[in-house]
């Protein structure tokens, strides 16, 4: 299977303090990848690497194909990022934000009106397209935060904690658009702090102490760690941490 993460030795020191320590790791095209670890772990660092916005310690990671040394614009420019915290412009339109991250991602004006306007209609929020951002529900910030992520249609989509906070039925519709960007070829790399979605991902890593403790698929895990669920076996390796 194509790599579109590929991580060798990966390590971030800050002072004599190892953030994260000796990352080896593969994510494939299209596959849903959960990254795990309690507070502390080391998962931010690793994640903001990833994206290009730090520089490693040593080892390698490539996303995408790219250097995360030499290209970290052109990994810019080939990855979506979906916060936990709501980064768009609730001052802006729908439309608005859309045209804005559009442009910064270098599409066209009619590129950006024939993706943001199939998105929007596949998200069920088309209506909605000149209402100010502000006046939306959680649930439709979350949709729109999704749509920008995808709106250049990257090779990688990272996603921090996207469904928190949200209700019930919001998380289910959200786990649609992941399922449906995963079928299309495109890598969720999604970090969680409900154990049930990490039962959803294809395989799942766990980190402890800025090490990846263990990573297999949900069911292997389980079975591993002769747990019933996901929680089960992240309460197991979380007792063998000695971060704070």
């Amino acid at each position: 299977m194509d790599s579109v993460i590929k991580t060798s030795n990966l390590c971030q020191y800050f002072g004599t303090f190892k953030a994260v320590d000796n990352l080896n790791f593969e994510v494939h095209k299209g596959e849903i990848f959960a990254f795990l670890g309690a507070n502390g772990a080391g998962k931010t660092t690793a994640i903001k690497m990833l994206c290009g916005l730090s520089l490693p310690t040593s080892g390698n990671a490539f996303i995408g194909g790219y250097d995360v040394y030499k290209d970290s614009e052109k990994i810019k420019q080939n990855i979506g990022y979906m916060s936990q915290k709501f980064s768009l412009y609730e001052d802006l339109s729908v439309f608005e934000n859309i045209e804005l991250f559009g442009t910064i991602y270098g599409l066209s004006t009619k590129t950006i009106r024939e993706n943001g306007d199939s998105l929007l209609n596949f998200l069920n929020i088309y209506a909605y397209k000149n209402k100010l951002v502000k006046d939306l529900s959680l649930g439709f910030k979350q949709k729109l935060a999704f749509c920008v992520a995808t709106l250049h249609k990257p090779k990688i989509i990272f996603l921090d904690e996207p469904t928190s906070g949200v209700d019930p039925k919001t998380r289910r519709d959200f786990w649609e658009l992941i399922y449906k960007a995963s079928n299309e070829n495109i890598s969720i790399f999604i970090t969680t702090h409900y154990m049930d979605e990490a039962e959803y991902c294809d395989r799942v890593s766990i980190m402890i102490d800025g090490k990846i403790k263990i990573l297999d698929t949900p069911k292997n895990l389980k079975r591993t760690y002769n747990a019933k669920d996901i929680q089960e076996v992240f309460f197991q390796l979380a007792k063998e941490a000695k971060r704070s």
